[in-house]
């Protein structure tokens, strides 16, 4: 006969969880000796074992006490069920995984590898963090919407932050949002940004400043007054 602490000692586990296998019904509690103390039995050592074996085989603690004494056959059953949703989790596992490996590189979880790559560009460029935000968002809202168009459009940008007076415009555009909305420099900005698209047609919605204004409006902290103000000077022609 012994005390319930030898017996989680024998077992490898803790007073508490030998009591917790007894509030649960998976261990048989022994009555009390004459001076008030539970005293256990072999066959209370082998069960307690048999259930931290299971248990830390990944056997939910509901199931325990039905395959203590399911047979041969039905325990193997069994068995193979909870390896299957074990093998489930592990998957899932793995894919989280991969999700956290990707979210490491930053950008590239959220959007494609050619937009990554422009937002690389940017960083190079030196635009304010609230910039790079802003455009990863933006581009996350546009590769959902419209895919092909996307596609289209971070070619079309790759391609423009090749040239000198674009790269020079993006800068001056992430300066300004911090400008008063009354700055004399945002007129200048706004006819300068014009007519460099005006003379690249085929540039498209990159160019569009009333669609540049709704991804921006689209965003959390997406748009400032000197943004709004440059935007409706860039509509005025």
């Amino acid at each position: 006969m012994i005390t319930i602490g030898r017996l989680a000692d024998y077992a490898g586990v803790t007073v508490k969880t030998v009591r917790h296998y007894h509030e649960r019904g998976l261990l048989a509690e022994p009555g009390r000796d004459s001076s008030g103390y539970r005293r256990y039995t072999a066959q209370h050592a082998i069960d307690l074992v048999k259930i931290r074996t299971l248990a830390a085989a990944g056997v939910p603690l509901a199931r325990i006490k039905d395959l203590l004494e399911a047979d041969e056959d039905t325990l193997a059953a069994a068995i193979a069920e909870i390896d299957d949703g074990i093998e489930a989790r592990i998957a899932q596992l793995r894919r989280a995984r991969d999700q956290l490996a990707q979210l490491r590189g930053g950008d590239r979880l959220f959007v494609s590898p050619e937009v990554a790559a422009y937002l690389d560009d940017l960083r190079e460029l030196d635009v304010s963090e609230r910039h790079l935000r802003l455009e990863r968002d933006g581009w996350v809202l546009m590769q959902t919407a419209s895919p092909e168009d996307a596609a289209r459009w971070i070619t079309e940008k790759r391609d423009l932050l090749a040239e000198t007076e674009f790269r020079t415009l993006v800068l001056e555009h992430d300066a300004a949002y911090d400008w008063p909305p009354d700055d004399p420099r945002l007129p200048g900005l706004a006819e300068r940004t014009r007519d460099w698209f005006a003379e690249r047609p085929e540039s498209g919605a990159v160019g569009n400043p009333a669609i540049a204004r709704l991804a921006a409006q689209s965003l959390p902290c997406g748009s400032s007054p000197a943004w709004d103000r440059l935007a409706r000077l860039m509509e005025e022609r």
